[in-house]
């Protein structure tokens, strides 16, 4: 497939024969799913399932990330069709792709959404697939973790984000966006010890034995030092990726829920991700984009980059035959 095909390839997201490889269509045209991967219901032999959550229900204060999966789609479109820069292979000539659609849910009936969303990841894994979730306020993580649980038991975490979300909540039906790592860590679904928080930069005085990188420590160490220090945290335990775009500065992602300043460059988090290759990395989301407070798609064209580099992690790990 050549850059000429370009006149006449159009709605890969539909019409590719080939789940593998690049797509030469037209940046402003052409159906969006994510990187043009087709869409299907079919998970046979899939090897990573792009999923989104168009769900936000308790964001402190902008809501729009229902808005965000949608957006990460579109952003998604107009990122080259070469490989991944900056990494030795590319998975989406390596490994088959697609996108999974979005989770369905009455958005009427709150309290029934976490179980709907456990259960689609569930099918995901079910099928041999790995998820990479376009979220969605930051709460979507917990059903999740649910659903990775209960392959891997307890799991670790790599979260970067401006907040720990360990603040406490006992009410374990409450849907909330800054507490559900507190539910996940008193649930046993998160192994804290094994588990790290880069970019932190509000105030918890608990963080219930969850490691901590807070921003200040990370600029001062850098990238490459922060994804070191998370790779001897996690060791070789099955690790869950969560990246709130609030982890980047505002200068970087203004189109977020709750910004911070003092946050990643999105440089800085390029290398950091780059970093944690080798991790035992076993799926992840990128969340909290909400496109109504960015009009230039700052913010969603972070989340697409974010949301590359967890397939290129995912790859990396499929690669070493974990």
């Amino acid at each position: 497939m050549a850059l000429e095909d370009a006149k006449s390839q159009i709605d890969h997201a539909f019409t590719r024969d080939d789940p593998r490889g690049p797509s030469y269509e037209l940046t402003f045209g052409g159906a969006t799913s994510f990187l043009r991967r087709r869409y299907t219901k079919d998970l046979s032999g899939v090897d990573i399932a792009v999923t989104g959550v168009p769900f936000d229900q308790a964001v402190t204060n902008r809501p729009g990330t229902r808005l965000g999966p949608r957006a990460i789609r579109e952003a998604s479109s107009l990122q080259a069709p070469d490989a991944p820069y900056g990494w030795p292979f590319d998975v989406l000539s390596e490994r088959i792709i697609v996108d999974y659609g979005d989770v369905a849910f009455d958005y009427a009936d709150v309290p029934a959404f976490p179980a709907a969303l456990t259960a689609h990841i569930r099918g995901i894994l079910e099928a041999g697939a790995a998820g990479v979730v376009l979220g969605g306020d930051h709460y979507i993580s917990f059903p999740i973790l649910k659903a990775y649980a209960e392959v891997y038991g307890p799991i670790s975490l790599i979260q970067v984000d401006a907040h720990t979300d360990t603040w406490a909540d006992d009410d374990i039906d409450r849907v909330d966006h800054g507490t559900m790592f507190y539910k996940a860590v008193k649930s046993g679904i998160v192994d804290p010890a094994t588990s790290v928080q880069i970019g932190i930069r509000t105030t918890n005085e608990d963080t219930l034995g969850v490691n901590i990188i807070d921003a200040p420590e990370f600029h001062r160490i850098g990238p490459e030092s922060a994804a070191a220090r998370a790779r001897e945290i996690v060791g070789d335990r099955p690790c869950y990726l969560s990246f709130d775009i609030d982890g980047l500065d505002p200068a970087f992602a203004p189109g977020t829920g709750t910004p911070v300043w003092g946050g990643l460059s999105s440089a800085q988090a390029a290398a950091l991700l780059r970093g944690l290759a080798g991790v035992n990395i076993r799926g992840g989301d990128i969340v909290e984009v909400s496109p109504p407070f960015d009009t230039t798609g700052a913010t969603a064209i972070a989340g697409a980059h974010v949301a590359v580099e967890i397939c290129q992690l995912l790859g990396w790990r499929m690669r070493e035959g974990a």
